[in-house]
């Protein structure tokens, strides 16, 4: 018995949009990145891309548990001596709000050229607007 690989015409993308208004942070970026990745998907293979596109839109209203506004750390470095940043989960939230959810997404996929490519897929957007929609996404509820 030979392993079944897909081909390139069996694999389907689609685009998903996800309302991040009132998720958990962590439970958010998990299911993100399960549909990044195609773990949804019968023809799941770890080495190829058969994840979906995913759009996220309200990332200002996402939820966090506990004290993590005020203890969870963002840090940043220029290069240059003395140019560490850090900014809370709070402030990062204000400023940021795209970036926090891209960074817990970020944590949960490979660190090679195949996460690289699988994160390009992940669009997120402050407000509920989005300029996607010739893509025709269908929202995904978890």
């Amino acid at each position: 018995m030979r392993t079944y690989l897909p081909k390139k015409e069996e694999i389907k993308q689609k685009w998903w949009l996800i309302d991040a208004e009132g998720k958990t942070l962590g439970r958010l970026a998990t299911e993100i990145a399960k549909l990044l990745r195609g773990k949804h998907k019968s023809i799941f293979t770890p080495f190829l891309d058969t994840g979906d596109f995913v759009i996220v839109i309200n990332a200002e209203k996402v939820k966090v548990t506990g004290k993590k506004l005020d203890q969870k750390m963002y840090r940043s470095h220029s290069g240059y001596l003395g140019n560490l940043r850090e900014f809370t989960l709070r402030e990062m939230l204000q400023r940021h709000p795209e970036k926090v959810i891209e960074d817990a997404v970020w944590g949960m996929l490979p660190k090679n050229r195949l996460g690289r490519k699988l994160y390009r897929k992940l669009k997120v957007y402050r407000g509920p607007n989005h300029p996607h929609q010739a893509q025709k996404p269908e929202v995904y509820n978890f």
